[in-house]
């Protein structure tokens, strides 16, 4: 039961979640020519935006489904540590190592892993728990969802641009959009939905929403 369900929210998912992909890795060509500085700042920007809806719609999505009668019910830890982990866990896997693994593979030659919750530890920790509380009071998933994949994208493609050279040759642009494609999708499908709903309990499953 708990599969099927899996699957029927990554099939109601997959529109957005391509859209959102697509229109990010759109963006690598204008991004081309910035600085390893701007590159740096918008990372910034975007990771933690990213946390916060990731921790939204983790916290959400198990809400939804654990206690979707009454939210009194639901036990506010086990919201707190699903959402905390399933955001900054997958957020990092998604914004920082997936694509530092993309530029190592490709030689590139500032490579270096930045994650955001020990660099930022503040700012990125805030956010989670922000998003986390948002969800508590108006668990929505949908929308979250897509601006999840838009700032992963974002994010996921800042980082890759703080380690090119000063240009990159146009054939590396393949490659790099099935990184950011890689580290968006599975991560944020996985953060989303997969996730939470591994811990929600059997008799739940099956509620519309």
């Amino acid at each position: 039961m708990l599969i099927k369900e899996i699957i029927k929210e990554l099939k109601a998912h997959a529109p957005m979640t391509f859209l959102g992909a697509v229109f990010g890795i759109i963006l690598v060509f204008f991004f081309n020519k910035i600085s390893y500085q701007t590159a740096e700042n918008l990372f910034y920007i975007s990771h933690p935006a990213h946390v916060l809806l990731s921790a939204l719609t983790t916290a959400a999505m198990y809400q939804r489904y654990q206690c979707p009668i009454d939210k009194k019910n639901c036990n506010i830890f086990f919201i707190l540590v699903i959402g905390y982990v399933g955001s900054i866990g997958i957020a990092t896997l998604s914004d920082s190592v997936i694509p530092f693994l993309g530029e190592k593979m490709l030689n590139m030659p500032h490579a270096h892993m930045h994650v955001g919750f020990i660099e930022k530890p503040l700012l990125i920790n805030s956010m989670a728990l922000l998003g986390i509380i948002i969800a508590y009071f108006n668990p929505t998933t949908k929308f979250p969802h897509l601006g999840h994949v838009l700032l992963s994208t974002f994010a996921s493609m800042f980082h890759i641009m703080m380690a090119k050279d000063a240009g990159m040759s146009i054939a590396i642009y393949i490659p790099i959009m099935i990184f950011l494609f890689i580290s968006v999708w599975l991560p944020c499908c996985i953060s989303d939905i997969v996730f939470p709903l591994m811990f929600v309990k059997s008799p739940h499953i099956g509620h519309d929403h």
